[in-house]
C-alpha cells in the first residue's frame, strides 16, 4: 500500500464516520423531545454531514478511479465502507442518541487535535475545521448525559441501559490497521493509542458527574476500519443510497 492509497483510506474512514452518524441523527429530524432540540439535533447532523463532504471532496482527489464524493458517499457496498461500529448503532431512545454522541464526539475532539500537527496540510485543515463542531457536539451531548444522570429514576435508568449497550463498540474507535502504520511513519496520522487514555479520562469525568458507571465488558466487538460492520449497516445504506441506485446520476 502506498502513502497516498493510506491517505485515500484514511480519509475515507473519516469522512464515513461523520456521513453514517449524520443519517442516524436526521432520523430525529422532527421526532425531538423538545423544539429546541429537534432544532439541534439537525444542526449536529449538518455540521457532520458537511464534515462528511470535505472528506469525501479530499479522497476523491486522491482515488485513481475519477471517482466523485458523491460517487464515494452513496455507491459503495457495505464492506467497503471504514467507519466505526457505534456510529452505525441505531438511535434507541433520546438518551441512547446522546450516549452515542458524546461517545463519538470525545473520540473525534481528541482525534482532531491530533491531526492539527499532521504534515499533511489538507487534513490539518480539515481537522482543524472540523474541531470547532465536535466540540460543541461534545458540550452539548454530555450536558444531556449530566441531565438524564441527576434527574429521575426513570432518566438514569435509560443513561445506564445505553452505556451498558454502547460500551463495547468503544475499543473499535482505537483499532489501528495497515493503512495507520504508513501514515503514522509519515507523520500524516495519529496513534490512537495515545488518543485512547485522554478520551477516557474525559469520558469519565462526564459520567461520573452524572453517576454512570462504565460497565465491565467482555464482549467487546470490532472491525469497523476494515469493513466489517453489523448488520445494521447494511439497514442504513439501503435507505440512503435508495435515490443515486434508482436513478444513477440523479442531481438537483
Amino acid at each position: 500500500m502506498t502513502t497516498n492509497e493510506a491517505l485515500f483510506n484514511f480519509s475515507l474512514r473519516i469522512a464515513d464516520d461523520n456521513l453514517v452518524l449524520a443519517q442516524r441523527l436526521a432520523e430525529w429530524c422532527s421526532r425531538g423531545p423538545i423544539l429546541e432540540e429537534d432544532l439541534a439535533i439537525t444542526n449536529i447532523s449538518l455540521d457532520l454531514l458537511g464534515e462528511a463532504e470535505d472528506f469525501y471532496e479530499y479522497a476523491a482527489s486522491l482515488g485513481d478511479e475519477k471517482k466523485s464524493a458523491d460517487d464515494l458517499a452513496f455507491l459503495r457496498s457495505e464492506r467497503e465502507y471504514f467507519n466505526h461500529l457505534l456510529v452505525e448503532q441505531p438511535n434507541g431512545d433520546f438518551a441512547c442518541t446522546m450516549m452515542k454522541q458524546m461517545l463519538y464526539a470525545g473520540y473525534a475532539k481528541h482525534f482532531y487535535e491530533a491531526l492539527l500537527n499532521s504534515k499533511d496540510e489538507t487534513l490539518g485543515a480539515l481537522a482543524n475545521k472540523g474541531l470547532k463542531e465536535v466540540k460543541y457536539h461534545f458540550r452539548h451531548s454530555s450536558e444531556w448525559i449530566i441531565r438524564f444522570g441527576k434527574g429521575t429514576e426513570e432518566s438514569q435508568l435509560k443513561c445506564n441501559k445505553a452505556i451498558e449497550e454502547l460500551w463495547r463498540f468503544t475499543d473499535d474507535l482505537f483499532e489501528m490497521n495497515a493503512t495507520d502504520k504508513i501514515l503514522m511513519t509519515q507523520g500524516i496520522s495519529c496513534s490512537l493509542m495515545e488518543i485512547h487514555p485522554l478520551w477516557k479520562a474525559e469520558i469519565s469525568h462526564v459520567l461520573d458527574e452524572a453517576g454512570i458507571a462504565i460497565p465491565e465488558v467482555n464482549n467487546a466487538i470490532k472491525g469497523g476500519i476494515n469493513g466489517l460492520h453489523t448488520e445494521h449497516l447494511g439497514q442504513l445504506l439501503c435507505e440512503m443510497q435508495y435515490l443515486q441506485r434508482a436513478h444513477p446520476g440523479a442531481k438537483w
